[in-house]
């Protein structure tokens, strides 16, 4: 971004719809901000890594914009077996469709470009706030361990040194969509716990509290970008009947995109949007992956319009005398701490 004002931005996960953060941060970028630390869950993740890693939005746009999402979907030898009922059976043995491994090779590739392997390279010297040691976090859940990960930083809990954990390999956990990718497995070399890694957004898809400050004023503000859907109260009912052809395999990916869709309409309900940018998604679904370009470039330009409208209003006396000091927790906040205990680091 070009040189001016630091905020820590956060980003929301949602598939395909990332494409819409990409068009806010062009506002902020041409505006003036300047990311100080970003965070993201799935393929917010993904922007915060590339953002982080020194990718500009136009780079970003155009990498995205001629990306073949389909490409995603990649499959093991056994699944491209004639064999009915073969996805079910992916499911079953590894407990996710598609394999993940072009995901992971084609992020890991985009930031060799710029220098990026691991956290070490993203890591902010003399930064004296935890929450900021690196340029980057990661969000992801670990099933086995029934724990919220900001990585790098929790990646000492399955025994991984942060400076030294994959940046490739943190964006692949956190977009580990339960049954449409498979998991990620790490065993920890001092336990030998085996500790199953998926979507971030399982349990915090948009972690806007992460940069809050505990006790002083902050430095500078937090925006969130969180993508808002066109009826975000219809019922799960109703969502898990969109978009499918009816059969079992479409109705697990329909429920697995409600619970990750779940947590915005939890935040649209409770939480103020003081410091959000609300991108329409324009009833893209989150693995929509054979989206037309017509229909990126639409997402891409509401995410323009939704940072435009944000910054048209935006007040930062009034964002510095509301977040002072880190506000008392969010109702988000509360069920996670009961959900995900954090015990002491090892």
């Amino acid at each position: 971004m070009a040189e001016g004002k630091q905020a820590d931005l956060v980003l929301e996960g949602g598939g395909v719809k990332g494409i819409g953060l990409v068009g806010s941060l062009a506002v902020l970028e041409e505006s003036g901000w300047q990311p100080a630390c970003v965070a993201g869950t799935s393929a917010g993740a993904i922007t915060a890594a590339l953002l982080a890693a020194g990718y500009g939005s136009a780079e970003m746009r155009q990498i995205l914009l001629e990306l073949e999402f389909r490409k995603f979907e990649d499959r093991g030898w056994e699944d491209k077996l004639p064999l009915p009922g073969r996805e079910i059976v992916s499911i079953l043995k590894d407990k996710g469709i598609f394999e993940g491994d072009f995901l992971h090779d084609w992020i890991e590739g985009l930031l060799a470009d710029k220098g990026v392997r691991t956290f070490a390279d993203l890591r902010s010297d003399g930064e004296e706030e935890e929450a900021r040691r690196y340029r980057l976090r990661v969000i992801a859940s670990d099933v086995t361990g029934r724990r919220l990960l900001a990585l790098p930083q929790d990646a000492v809990h399955l025994g991984i040194e942060p400076d030294g954990l994959s940046v490739a390999l943190a964006v692949r956990m956190s977009m580990s969509i339960p049954l449409f990718f498979e998991p990620v497995t790490v065993t920890d070399p001092k336990t030998g716990q085996e500790h199953l890694i998926v979507d971030g957004g399982m349990l915090s898809n948009f972690p806007v509290w992460l940069f809050d400050s505990h006790g002083r004023a902050p430095r500078w503000p937090t925006f969130g970008l969180l993508l808002v859907e066109p009826e975000p109260r219809k019922s799960v009912a109703h969502r898990l009947g969109d978009g499918g052809e009816g059969g079992l395999v479409d109705f697990f990916k329909a429920m697995a995109q409600t619970v990750l869709e779940a947590h915005d309409r939890l935040y649209l309900e409770q939480a103020d949007f003081a410091r959000t940018i609300p991108i329409p998604t324009l009833g893209v679904r989150t693995t929509e992956f054979d989206l037309p370009r017509e229909r990126a470039v639409a997402l891409f330009d509401s995410g323009r319009g939704a940072a435009e409208e944000f910054l048209k209003s935006w007040d930062s006396q009034a964002y510095f005398a509301r977040y002072r000091a880190r506000p008392a927790p969010s109702r988000r906040e509360t069920v996670l701490s009961e959900l995900v205990p954090r015990g002491p680091r090892e």
